[in-house]
């Protein structure tokens, strides 16, 4: 992701920072506290205005998940 070709859509800024969140998706995974949907973020280092972008998930991750909560 570093090669994107960012600018802030507030600030016309340029520099961005990448970060990356997980959230629970449905019932199940709320009860159980299964993390199965991955999200990256860009932040503007200026203005601190962020986007979030749908990442994939594998199988393996989720189930790492569940047996590490």
């Amino acid at each position: 992701m570093s090669n994107i070709n960012y600018k802030c859509p507030k600030c016309n800024n340029r520099d961005y920072e990448v970060g990356q969140m997980r959230a629970t998706g449905g019932t199940l995974s709320k009860i159980f506290d299964v993390q199965n949907k991955k999200f990256t973020s860009v932040t503007c280092t200026k203005c601190s205005y962020t986007e979030f972008f749908k990442a994939k998930t594998s199988a393996l991750s989720n189930i790492f998940d569940l047996f590490t909560t």
